[in-house]
């Protein structure tokens, strides 16, 4: 059962269009080169999990890099789905809302990108638990960054984006964790470009 509306917005047919749209082998080149700089400082990573992974578009890019990591990926969008089921890797895949769900084990990574931005903002510290209770060493949030929450018209919808310091939020409910490293994904790159994205690499205290 959905509890917000952006939920809903999700799971119905803006959702549907998003996964026909979000698959292009620009965009998986993109993610290899971003996931790369990523595990050049978390060392090989042995498990992940993606909180709402659509199409697959990242777990795939995390495929090419770490062929043997067991992958798991969390989707609202049946549409999104269905085309994921289609890839013939070995991975579990979860169908439900982020809200509803609650990992079962830990993983190495906990993964969340251009997701956390269309949660409504009173259910992001459920969120944040769950990312934080999912991973065992490390969490990388990538979203839109912005320092004081504000909300963006989205395609026409208002209150489906919102941008803040994400990772910041994470690191104050958490103390534990540590910023390992971070950057700026620009959508005028000339190699790889992605979606004006800033990135967050946060690690648990040992």
């Amino acid at each position: 059962m959905v509890k917000t509306v952006q939920e809903e917005f999700w799971r119905g047919q803006f959702g549907d269009d998003y996964a026909e749209r979000n698959q292009s082998d620009n965009l998986l080149a993109s993610n290899i080169s971003l996931f790369s700089k990523i595990f050049m400082r978390t060392g090989k990573i042995s498990s992940v999990i993606e909180f709402g992974c659509n199409v697959g578009m990242n777990l795939k890019a995390i495929d090419k890099l770490l062929p043997e990591a067991k992958l798991t990926g969390i989707e609202i969008n049946h549409e999104a789905v269905s085309k994921l089921k289609s890839w013939k890797r070995n991975l579990e895949i979860i169908e439900g809302s982020i809200l509803e769900i609650e990992p079962e084990f830990k993983h190495e990574l906990s993964l969340i990108k251009g997701v956390l931005i269309h949660i409504n903002p009173d259910c992001l510290p459920e969120v944040y638990r769950k990312l934080y209770e999912a991973s065992s060493d490390y969490i990388c949030v990538a979203e839109y960054y912005n320092p004081t929450p504000v909300s963006v018209n989205y395609r026409g919808h208002s209150d489906r984006l919102f941008k803040r310091d994400f990772a910041g939020e994470l690191m104050d409910c958490y103390p534990d964790l540590v910023l390992k490293d971070y950057g700026f994904l620009y959508h005028r790159d000339p190699v790889f470009p992605q979606d004006d994205i800033t990135w967050f690499l946060l690690e648990k205290k040992k």
